[in-house]
């Protein structure tokens, strides 16, 4: 018999789920110690019915689900309607679009190369459309103007006939890139890889990009980006999910990692999970505990982006067990403010300084 839960029963009769657990604890008192949800019989759910006849509830379709909540697929469906096939659907019964992911299905067809949850909190979509290249017709254009048709996206993890609802996302900047991927052959083909950001979601739900997060921290052999790490985008700071690395900034990180070997330092790569993903800063000064994130400018904008990033990086480096110094490596010298605010924040600078690197101090 298929489980009832209140998220299927909100579907069902248009409820918000409160007011069935509501009408629950009144029919049957609490929840049973180290019991997390309701798990109903159909005498149970035709209980809830009688007390929440259709009159009561609102004859416009509205979104019910919970975080976290985990229902049959056909329901979200039968409740929604919109394409039960694919993983786009766009239902005319709400102002959503719904997209559904399944990791080990997507993993046939290569899908898990381009799909996951990036290091700065956005997740890849790969388009729907298993044969030809891509293109942006029916769930792809929807999901492309998502955004100005004023619809939220709204996110399932499925596994066979259950979906998992993770949350509420909408595009990020840019809103897709094109890559290569395979078709249900295996034959190459042009793909289009949706970058979604999250409003309001449990990315824990989602895989890493990639694969799988690492259970623990993992230090291995640094090496600078080679060329082709390297995507130059028109303006770096707007994030596409890559590692976005102009030439001036390949460049530095590769300069200073040179000078410090000539130091006698250890450098290496620092491979961190996190809640949701993995982050990996520039360098990894194992000899001093230096955590560096590189930028290609002084600028105040940059300085402020590396600020925020390395604060991250040695957050969670430390909640790893590592003893370590947050430090932004730029090419020149930033505005004296900023000098200061950095001071502040316990984070070293260091500068180029023709073939050599020196730190900075406030008023050097």
């Amino acid at each position: 018999m298929p489980l009832i839960t209140p998220a299927s029963l909100s579907l069902e009769l248009q409820v918000d789920q409160k007011r069935i657990r509501n009408v629950l604890r009144e029919l049957y008192g609490t929840l049973p110690t180290g019991t997390t949800r309701w798990e109903l019989s159909e005498e149970q759910a035709d209980a809830v019915r009688s007390r929440l006849p259709a009159s009561e509830a609102s004859k416009e379709r509205q979104w019910t689900l919970e975080v976290g909540d985990t229902v049959r697929r056909r329901e979200i469906h039968d409740a929604f309607r919109g394409q039960q096939q694919g993983g786009i659907s766009t239902p005319k019964s709400i102002p959503a679009i719904l997209i559904f992911t399944d990791p080990k299905e997507g993993a046939k067809f290569g899908y898990d190369r381009f799909e996951g949850l990036r290091e700065d909190g956005s997740y890849s979509y790969t388009g729907e459309g298993q044969e030809g290249h891509h293109e942006f017709l029916r769930g792809n254009k929807a999901l492309r103007d998502a955004a100005a048709d004023g619809k939220t996206i709204r996110l399932f993890r499925t596994s066979g006939t259950m979906a998992t609802y993770v949350g509420a996302f909408t595009t990020g900047e840019p809103v897709y890139r094109m890559e290569t991927i395979p078709d249900a052959s295996g034959a190459p083909r042009s793909g289009i890889i949706f970058n979604l950001v999250p409003v309001d979601a449990d990315t824990t739900l989602l895989p890493a990009y990639g694969g799988e997060r690492p259970a623990g921290a993992t230090i291995t052999e640094w090496t600078p980006p080679n060329h082709s790490d390297i995507v130059v985008a028109q303006d770096e700071l707007v994030t596409t999910g890559e590692r976005v690395v102009s030439r001036v900034e390949f460049e530095l990180q590769a300069d200073f990692g040179r000078w410090l070997k000539s130091q006698d330092h250890v450098i290496k790569r620092l491979t961190l999970p996190t809640g949701s993903s993995t982050v990996v800063p520039d360098l990894y000064v194992e000899s001093n505990g230096w955590i560096v994130e590189a930028k290609k400018s002084s600028g105040r904008a940059y300085v402020r982006t590396a600020i925020g990033q390395v604060l991250d990086y040695a957050h969670i480096a430390r909640r790893a067990g590592f003893t370590v110094t947050p430090v932004v490596l730029l090419p020149g010298c930033p505005e004296q403010e900023l000098l200061e605010l950095m001071a502040t924040l316990d984070i070293t600078v260091v500068v180029r300084s023709g073939d050599s690197f020196h730190t900075l101090e406030p008023a050097d």
